[in-house]
Parts: C-alpha cells; sequence; structure tokens
C-alpha cells in the first residue's frame, strides 16, 4: 500500500491556522451561485447568486457580473423574476430573457428582450401561459429570433399548465405498464416537450409570431416520447442549430418499455417542423455497438456538425459514455466514433470556435476534469486534462478560444476561471472561499487524499481525507468514515450543500471518503464489478481503507469512529452492521438505503436492479444476488447504534425500507432513531430540512463518538 499526501497537505500538518469551522447554518446559508454565462464578445459574463436566511425562512436571488477585462464584480440585476438570460440578437449585448410571471398571472412566463447594460428599457416580447423553462434562442439572418422551450405537455401536444388544469373529480391513478412512477412523482398522462417559436422583429421591438411548435409529442410505440427526459433532463437534452434553422432532442426509444431499458435516441427535426418530421440520427443498429443512453446533443458552432454521448449497454444507465461526431444533415450523418478507446466517461461537451475539438468533461481520478479532444481522433488517442481539482458545473468556449470554467472544489463551492487549450490558467475571478464570510478560512491545505490496496482489484483505490478546522497532527480526532451513493458514483473533489465533507470534518472528525469497487472515474472496469458484487468486492474495498486508516494515520481514533452513507452507501451501512465492519464504529448513519433486497423490486428503474442484481428477480434462494447479499440474513449481529433516515417521495427507495430498518432494530434493542421528511425525495433540498437533518444526526455520532457532552443521543 502506498500514500500520496500532496506537499501542501503536509505544509498544513506542520504549520496549523488558527480558522473557524464551517457549521451545517453557515454552509446552508452560504451564497450558492449559478454557471457564469458570457456574452459573445466575452466582455462580461453573468450569473445568479442566491442568499438564505434562517431568520426571515427566505432566500433572495440577485444576477452578478464580472467584468472579464479588468475582473471587476458589479450587481447585474436584483430582480428575482429573471430566472434564465440569453445573449441573442443585433448586438454582443443583446438578450433574450424569461420572467417567472405573465401580465395574466395565470402560472405562465414572459420573454422579455433587453440590452444587458439597460435593463430598464426592456420590452415585452411574448407572454405564455404555462411554466416553460430551459430557454435556447438564436438569431437569424432576417434578424428574427428562434427560440427552444420546455414543459409539461398534454398527449394532444398542448402546453399543461398546472394552474388552468381542471380537478378531476376522482384521484385514481391507473396503469397498464409498470413503469407507475419515478424519482419522486407518479407518472400522468403529461409528458415533457421542447417548444419552438418565432419571435418577429420589427422598429427594434419583437413580438411572437404564430404559434408555438411542439417537436415531442405524439411520438408513440411502447412508449411515447419525452425530451427533456426526466427526472435530471434539462436544456442539454435539446439544441437549435446555430441558423435556427434545426433542432435536435433527446427522448427515451420509444420502441422499447421504459422501466427496463436504458435506450434513448436523438432526434433531428427541421425548426418549422413538427412531430412527424423528426428523424431519428442514432437509432439502434445505426452504429454498431452503440445501444444505449444517449446524451448532451450539441451543434458545432458553424451549425455543420452535431456531436453527442452515447452508451453501449442497453440495460445500463452507468456504462461508458463514447463521444460520437456526424454531420447535421440526416441524409448524410457520417457518424463517427471519438477516441473511442479512452477509458473515461466524458458527461459536459463544448464545441471550439472552428469545430475542429470538443472540450469534455469526465470523472477522472477523484476530479471532474476538463479535456480537449479532436474531433477526428483516433480510437487510441489518449485525451490529456487542461484543468485539474474541481467538479465544472459549466464550461463556455469563449471567442479568443479560452474556456470559462465555473466549478466546485471541496474547499469551494464556486470557482470561476479561464483556461487555454495548453491548460494555463489565464485568469482567476472568483473564489467563494476568497469571498464568503461562512467560506472563511477553507482551503486546498483542508483536504489531501492516499491510495490503498485490496484484494477486489488489481489497481489501487483511493480514498480523500477531510481534516477539521485547526487540525494538528500531534493531536487525535474521530474518524468519520462516508461511503458514496451509486454505486456507480464517487467521492469527487467537489462542493456539495448536501453531503459537505468539511462540515462533517468540523464537528471534529478526521472525515475518510473512500472510492471502492464501481467508483467512476478509474476506468470502466471498476465500475463495472460491482454489478452481482453489493455485498462483497466494495465491502472487502472499505475494510482495507479503514484497515489502512487505522495503520497509517496516527492522528485519526479508529476506536472512536462512525460511519455513514446514503443509497448505496446506505445499503452499505446496513451490510456493515450485520458485519465485523459494524463492530468497528460506534454508530452508524443511513439514509435512504436498501434493507431488504428481496424487495429491490418496489424501485421504478428496473434495469438499474436488474443489472445490479445480475439479473431479474425469481424464486430468491441462496445462488440469487437479491438473497446472497440481503442485509436481514445477517439480523443476529445487529449491536451497533444506527441512525435512520428515510422521506416519503423516495420511489428509488421506499420508505418502507427505512421504517423496516428501524422496526428491526427497535425489536432487537439495538439504540436507534428515525428521521422522516414527507416532502423530501431520495435527498434533502429544502435548507429548513437539512439544518435538521444535519442536527440529529450530528448529535447522534458526537455522543456515540464522544465529541459532545450530551447525556443522551435522543
Amino acid at each position: 500500500m502506498k500514500s500520496n499526501i500532496p506537499t501542501i497537505a503536509i505544509a498544513a500538518l506542520a504549520a496549523p491556522l488558527l480558522i473557524n469551522a464551517i457549521t451545517p447554518e453557515g454552509m446552508l446559508a452560504a451564497p450558492r451561485r449559478g454557471v457564469a454565462q458570457a456574452n459573445p464578445s466575452a466582455d462580461f459574463a453573468i450569473y445568479t447568486n442566491t442568499n438564505y436566511s434562517f431568520e426571515d425562512q427566505e432566500a433572495t436571488t440577485v444576477w452578478q457580473q464580472i467584468d472579464l477585462k479588468s475582473g471587476a464584480f458589479s450587481t447585474w440585476s436584483t430582480d428575482s423574476n429573471i430566472t434564465e438570460v440569453v445573449f441573442v440578437g443585433p448586438t454582443n449585448t443583446s438578450i433574450l430573457y424569461i420572467n417567472s410571471t405573465n401580465e395574466a398571472g395565470d402560472g405562465g412566463i414572459s420573454l422579455y428582450t433587453a440590452d444587458a447594460t439597460r435593463l430598464s428599457d426592456a420590452k415585452l416580447a411574448a407572454s405564455l401561459p404555462a411554466p416553460f423553462s430551459g430557454l435556447k434562442a438564436v438569431a437569424t439572418t432576417s434578424g428574427d429570433i428562434h427560440f427552444l422551450l420546455n414543459t409539461l405537455a398534454y398527449p394532444n401536444g398542448t402546453a399543461y399548465n398546472e394552474e388552468l388544469a381542471e380537478t378531476p373529480a376522482s384521484t385514481a391513478r391507473i396503469y397498464t405498464d409498470i413503469y407507475v412512477r419515478h424519482w419522486d412523482t407518479y407518472l400522468t398522462p403529461q409528458r415533457y416537450a421542447v417548444f419552438g417559436g418565432t419571435l418577429k422583429r420589427g422598429n427594434g421591438t419583437y413580438s411572437l409570431a404564430g404559434e408555438l411548435t411542439n417537436y415531442v409529442t405524439g411520438k408513440c410505440n411502447a412508449t411515447c416520447a419525452e425530451s427533456p427526459v426526466q427526472p435530471f433532463g434539462g436544456s442539454g437534452d435539446y439544441d437549435i442549430s446555430p441558423d435556427g434553422s434545426q433542432v435536435l432532442y433527446l427522448t427515451k426509444n420509444i420502441d422499447l418499455p421504459l422501466a427496463n431499458f436504458t435506450s434513448s435516441q436523438i432526434y433531428w427535426v427541421p425548426f418549422s417542423g413538427g412531430v412527424n418530421d423528426s428523424i431519428p440520427i442514432n437509432p439502434i443498429g445505426a452504429t454498431p455497438g452503440a445501444e444505449g443512453a444517449s446524451a448532451s446533443p450539441t451543434f458545432s458552432k458553424d451549425g455543420s456538425k452535431i456531436a453527442y454521448f452515447q452508451m453501449n449497454g442497453i440495460y445500463y444507465e452507468s456504462d461508458r459514455n463514447i463521444i460520437y461526431v456526424a454531420n447535421a444533415d440526416p441524409n448524410n450523418l457520417n457518424v463517427m466514433r471519438v477516441a473511442g478507446d479512452w477509458d473515461r466517461s466524458p458527461d459536459v461537451l463544448a464545441w471550439s470556435n472552428d469545430g475542429s475539438v470538443l472540450y469534455v468533461a469526465a470523472p477522472d481520478l477523484g476530479r471532474e476534469r476538463v479535456f480537449p479532444v479532436p474531433v477526428d481522433a483516433a480510437a487510441d488517442y489518449k485525451p490529456r486534462n487542461i484543468t485539474n481539482e474541481g467538479l465544472p458545473a459549466g464550461m463556455q468556449v469563449l471567442a479568443n478560444g479560452q474556456v470559462l470554467i465555473s466549478d466546485s472544489k471541496i474547499w469551494s463551492s464556486r470557482d470561476i476561471y479561464t483556461v487555454n487549450s495548453e491548460g494555463n490558467v489565464t485568469n482567476v475571478y472568483f473564489q467563494a472561499n476568497l469571498v464568503d464570510e461562512e467560506l472563511a478560512g477553507l482551503g486546498p491545505e483542508d483536504v489531501s487524499e492516499f491510495y490503498f490496496s485490496s484484494n477486489s482489484t488489481e489497481i489501487d483505490l483511493q480514498s480523500w481525507i477531510i481534516y477539521p478546522a485547526n487540525f494538528s497532527a500531534d493531536k487525535t480526532y474521530p474518524l468519520a468514515f462516508l461511503v458514496h451513493g451509486g454505486p456507480q458514483g464517487a467521492f469527487y473533489n467537489s462542493w456539495s450543500t448536501r453531503w459537505n465533507y468539511k462540515v462533517w470534518a468540523d464537528q471534529g472528525y478526521v472525515v475518510i471518503a473512500p472510492n471502492p469497487t464501481a467508483s467512476t472515474g478509474w476506468g470502466q472496469n471498476l465500475t463495472d464489478a460491482v454489478a452481482a458484487h453489493w455485498g462483497d468486492y466494495p465491502y472487502w474495498d472499505l475494510v482495507y481503507a479503514w484497515d489502512y486508516v487505522n495503520e497509517n494515520l496516527p492522528y485519526v481514533d479508529t476506536s472512536r469512529g462512525i460511519s455513514a452513507g446514503a443509497s448505496f452507501g446506505g445499503y452499505m451501512n446496513n451490510w456493515f452492521q450485520g458485519h465485523e465492519m459494524g463492530r468497528r464504529f460506534k454508530a452508524l448513519v443511513t439514509h435512504d438505503g436498501v434493507t431488504n433486497s428481496l424487495a429491490d423490486y418496489a424501485t421504478e428503474e428496473l434495469w438499474f436492479i436488474n443489472h445490479d442484481e445480475g439479473g431479474i428477480f425469481t424464486s430468491p434462494n441462496e445462488t440469487s444476488t437479491y438473497y446472497r447479499w440481503n442485509p436481514i440474513l445477517f439480523y443476529e449481529n445487529w449491536a451497533t447504534p444506527h441512525f435512520v433516515v428515510h422521506n416519503d417521495l423516495d420511489y428509488r427507495l421506499p420508505v418502507s425500507e427505512g421504517i423496516m430498518l428501524f422496526n428491526m432494530l427497535q425489536v432487537k434493542g439495538v439504540p436507534s432513531k428515525f428521521l422522516n421528511f414527507p416532502d423530501e425525495n431520495h435527498w434533502v433540498l429544502n435548507r429548513e430540512n437539512s439544518r435538521v437533518w444535519h442536527r440529529e444526526i450530528f448529535k447522534w455520532i458526537n455522543y456515540y463518538s464522544g465529541l459532545s457532552n450530551a447525556t443522551s443521543p435522543y
């Protein structure tokens, strides 16, 4: 086993600084900034900045501006009704924006045109009677603006507005297929659709010409088309060509049942066309091996090419994304696989100005790094990263060819900077940890990493170390051992407002956040290896990670350690509970985790369970992974105090899993506590709920680790 502790971290251990610990309230109230969006000439960029007041129980959003020449900051707008902005129009400062209300006050939105330097002169261009979002827009040669938006639509193609919809006499839901609900929503006849419209220019103003066109609704077979794909799809699921003549959109494959397959297709349609004019550009069989999920259809800046990602596996949401480039002509697509053997799975892309390079972001060794990839890259091409630490929330190729990055890191909720194609940082405009009072003192010295070996894989595995405020290597701190979800996911060098490593560390712990088997960013083999091995490979890896810490980090007191995790991390803590690893901790925390794997078919995305359990559910026996990796088989060993969180709107892992876990712990006499949020899904997103989540969990773990003076964990 080997250690890989950066010099900066070693220096920090030798000379600790007195800084303030970040609290849950500080993290939750701290500004949350959007992605910096530059105007076409790259003179300035704008982004949203949202603050929360626990005193007022209210969030407030303003828009800020960065002068990209001088680096100066200013307030661009305090109008919280402005929700989205697109630079489009006759000048470099012309914009089109969404106002979250309309004149009718009926739940719709308005579109306004303006000069970004004179918002007070904004002019109403259109009032739309539904809550549209996801604005994309381009100017045509005539001076008109072609735009795209999305919203829910009725089966007849018209936009759905909940405020205007009739309330049925009965609340009955009837289904004839197995995709009953998804994430936190029961499926209804309404589906999301991409709509296109034209703003006609005349006398310096714009007005809506004709009706909006629905490009999606009505394409049905085994299922009906929907774009953006829910629950996490957005404007990245569709695009409009630079001249406004063509549209791309992504939808699940309508020839296959939704709950059983991950396959999705990208459709091309002329802007002036409709549903019947849509042509799939990547149907199954068109590109050998490419049958799985698609992502990020994007026109080149001259409109001649299309780039997108696609997976091979038709039953697997975590297969490797492969880059494809095609002609923007459905009659002559000439689809090309780009750097096809690259063992990374990119998930964000942007075209260079001349169309010769794609900038893609991909998980890589615990980070999400940006890589330039030539569009003609051969299969064996190995891209070189131009960013290192952090996880990009967005990137934009500027007029000068540099890339504007908005990212986050464990120590900073938002950094904004530019980097050139050689990987040189040319300007650093913003670092939240140097600006926000709540983040004061945070820095890269708070973080380190190590690599360790395990018996499950030939490659060494990585783990993050996050130090508490005022850390000293001459002292000891109890261990907070975190297990990530997925399981196909990773602990990245990124900021989180849900599981923030530094907030946990600043309770007084050294946080260890390992990336075991299933983690993304170390090659597809490591990610794939977890299938049918939930209870052994990642478990062994986590045991070896704990062993490494126990043997090599004298400042970590493993005898006072706690373990916590959500989703797969919750499952693993349930698995710990019944195994030797569970006895190594003073307390466990399970957030929305599997308790009884025989109940896995109560989920929604059956492709996920079928893949990870090694097949469809059959009568359980000792050879079945549904049976073999079931935490309740080891109930007789349960003994460690256990905190349980499970939310009512979690349809991925129904709340009965958490109630079952709590009931079984209580009956066995194991100290336990149950926290439930009726209005949260697989995550806890409401700040007031998150405050309670942190308070209750920390009360529990701090008692059992000895960090608090409380007489009870309750």
